[in-house]
């Protein structure tokens, strides 16, 4: 049995018939190590075998990020934990969507690169105003090629999604909103009542019902798991180059990276 109280980087707690799953990293912006998503696979598993539970909230502890993608401030940039790249971050995403229970982002902050993933994965979105979405992976020298892409073109279009990826902006709660990123802005002070309100609703809605309606809208975009399992070989070889180093030597010493002197 799984025993909540024992982790580190996450804080399980349910709230009348939503599981609430905190990243508890705050001075850190909520960035994950691998020991934090073996946590969070840990915490949706507790909530797929609670009976009780008919909707989780992921979120991120504070009032300053949800979560902004990879901790590399430890180990030279390499995560040291299992999976492909070092963490089992295809494991989480897929729990995300293989859950059968709408997965709600409570969004109090920054959702950026890995961040902003998990919260497009996630059944619905909740943002406060003072939110801000995007990605970096170029701009550091990563991507995530799969859910990241592949999938967020389905949400957002392709144009923007390419523009996302491409030129590594930010995005308000509201921009995310109009182009379909999160369901509902609030302003901050709300946010709790908001996630709260949809909780309510979905406890007193049929499990199976909602379990079903989940497989379904899934099962039209779950051949984008393989693309990213084949991403994910990929991305492992190409951080191991000097170009994607580069990145991370460049964001650890804030400076401009310069990627095209180990293009060969």
């Amino acid at each position: 049995m799984i025993d909540p109280t024992s982790f580190e980087d996450v804080l399980y707690e349910v709230r009348g018939r939503a599981a609430w799953v905190i990243i508890n990293r705050p001075k850190l912006y909520n960035a994950f190590r691998a020991q934090t998503i073996e946590e969070l696979i840990a915490a949706f598993k507790l909530a797929a075998d609670d009976k009780g539970v008919s909707s989780i909230v992921l979120t991120g502890a504070g009032d300053k990020a949800f979560c902004t993608g990879g901790d590399q401030s430890a180990k030279d940039g390499q995560y040291d934990g299992r999976g492909i790249v070092g963490l089992p971050i295809d494991e989480f995403q897929s729990i995300i969507r293989d859950i059968p229970k709408p997965v709600i982002a409570r969004i109090n902050g920054f959702a950026i690169g890995g961040g902003n993933v998990f919260a497009t994965l996630c059944d619905l979105s909740i943002a406060a105003d003072t939110a801000k979405l995007g990605q970096v992976g170029p701009k550091v020298g990563s991507v995530d090629a799969g859910w990241g892409t592949a999938y967020l073109a389905r949400i957002v279009g392709d144009k923007k999604a390419r523009e996302m990826w491409y030129l590594n902006e930010q995005y308000t709660a509201q921009q995310a909103m109009e182009m379909g990123l999160v369901n509902k802005v609030v302003p901050a002070a709300e946010l709790d009542d908001a996630v709260n309100a949809w909780t309510q609703t979905l406890g007193e809605r049929s499990p199976t019902a909602l379990a079903l309606a989940k497989r379904s809208f899934n099962a039209d975009s779950d051949n984008i798991r393989g693309i990213s399992m084949l991403s994910l070989n990929a991305v492992k070889l190409y951080y191991d180059t000097e170009e994607s180093k580069e990145g991370m030597r460049a964001f650890q010493e804030r400076r401009t990276p310069d990627f095209h002197k180990y293009v060969k």
